[in-house]
């Protein structure tokens, strides 16, 4: 029996995976679709490059009658881009289905002209997947009718959660059937998110494979000490290094993206740059631009690191180590994709020596490198700063309680007796 096969999965899934060459599911495909495809709410928490997308689409789209015209599944994602990626990836396994057969898939997200959105979703689609503010706005316009839908997927929860949407969700989901299947994936399940999940959800088959499991195998995971120096000069170091045919180099923050970026492009790099700062509509021109192979540096927050699938990244630089250390399996996750090698560099201040050993106890390999004249040479890990400390043993005289007249000479007098005394030893 052909690995995919005993899932249970319907024929024409079976042949849409064959022909994207997939052949064996992941872990948690394994453990969730068949689950799933027989009707149970699911909580995976798992990171990036595990395979979740196939996760829920597979068996969601297993279970789409094709002869209601009616919606019955609703996939949220927190952006735009992640969203298209799903979007795709829907479409791609439905290719095979007869016209009499075919189950209609329609995108919401924002960013795209409002009345020919709700023009499109005249003839009912049996699934939309978009952001959740679009869906909440065809709902209250009465331009799509979710009551149906008994299939509702949470995609990038904890994003959902930060970035304050799962109240949309939320709003979603209240109008969705009684008899509500939801799934939700996740990379951390914060507690936060816990009253919400307790309002749909009753006994949820959960599901969590460990970072260990999902981290590249093929990454090179390369520290650079920064050891003070100017940072900015050291990525550019770095960049005359190395020739990427695309590379990510990742900041914590909107404002360093946009510094750093600026700097790149002022020293003669192509560059784009993608974070929440940048309106939808040009970020889906950047995106194209991407996808296009029209630029060979991206500088992003972890915006970018988060489900999107941007092809053929080669180098993945963080310009510094992201706060919430499992943010740096999602970072270099981006690279060694579909069994390439990829490198991710890291710029090493000393004061991060306690995350770098924290990311070893993960189980990350961690070599350390800098630039010499062009070429990599092995270096030394990085180390905090010691305070300087004074070569010479000091005299300690007690500085008495009562203070009499003249009592700085007669201390002196006595550091210069022990002081005499020690070296005629």
């Amino acid at each position: 029996m052909k690995h995919f096969d005993r899932l249970g999965l319907k024929p024409f899934l079976i042949e849409a995976l064959e022909a994207q060459k997939f052949t064996r599911p992941t872990e948690i495909q394994e453990r969730l679709v068949p689950a799933i495809r027989n009707g149970e709410s699911a909580i995976g928490q798992s990171q990036t490059g595990s395979g979740k997308t196939l996760a829920f689409l597979l068996p969601l789209i297993h279970r789409i009658n094709h002869e209601k015209n009616e919606c019955q599944a609703v996939i949220t994602a927190p952006t735009r881009e992640l969203a298209d990626q799903i979007y795709n990836e829907a479409l791609k396994l439905v290719t095979t289905l007869p016209e009499e057969e075919a189950i209609s898939i329609k995108k919401a997200v924002g960013g795209t002209d409002r009345k020919r959105m709700i023009s499109r979703m005249k003839n009912t689609p049996h699934i939309v997947i978009g952001t959740p503010g679009r869906i909440k706005d065809l709902v209250e316009e009465q331009a799509l009718s979710v009551f149906p839908a008994t299939m509702l997927v949470v995609d990038e929860a904890d994003q959902m959660l930060d970035m304050g949407f799962i109240e949309d969700v939320d709003y979603i989901a209240s109008r969705m059937a009684k008899d509500l299947q939801m799934l939700v994936f996740s990379a951390t399940i914060p507690k936060s998110l816990q009253p919400f999940l307790k309002k749909y959800m009753d006994n949820p088959k959960f599901v969590e494979v460990n970072a260990e499991q999902v981290t590249a195998d093929k990454v090179e995971n390369i520290f650079i000490p920064a050891r003070y120096r100017e940072k900015k000069e050291l990525l550019l170091n770095v960049t005359k290094a190395i020739n990427p045919y695309l590379a990510l180099v990742f900041t914590n923050t909107k404002q360093t993206a946009d510094e750093v970026a600026d700097f790149l492009i002022e020293n003669g790099h192509n560059v784009e740059r993608l974070h929440g700062g940048v309106q939808a509509r040009q970020r889906k021109q950047i995106m194209k631009k991407i996808q296009d192979a029209e630029c060979q540096y991206v500088v992003a927050t972890d915006l970018a690191s988060r489900g999107i699938d941007i092809k053929g990244i080669s180098h993945v630089i963080n310009f510094e180590l992201p706060k919430d250390l499992d943010f740096y399996i999602h970072r270099v996750g981006r690279t060694a994709r579909a069994g390439q090698d990829g490198i991710a560099y890291t710029l090493a201040e000393p004061s991060d020596q306690q995350a770098v050993q924290k990311l070893s106890a993960k189980g990350i390999q961690i070599e350390y490198k800098e630039v010499k004249n062009g070429e990599w040479v092995d270096a030394k890990p990085v180390t905090p700063r010691k305070k300087p400390t004074s070569s010479k043993s000091e005299v300690f005289v007690p500085k008495p309680k009562k203070v009499k007249p003249g009592y700085k000479k007669k201390m002196q007098q006595e550091r210069d007796r022990i002081q005499h005394k020690r070296g005629r030893k």
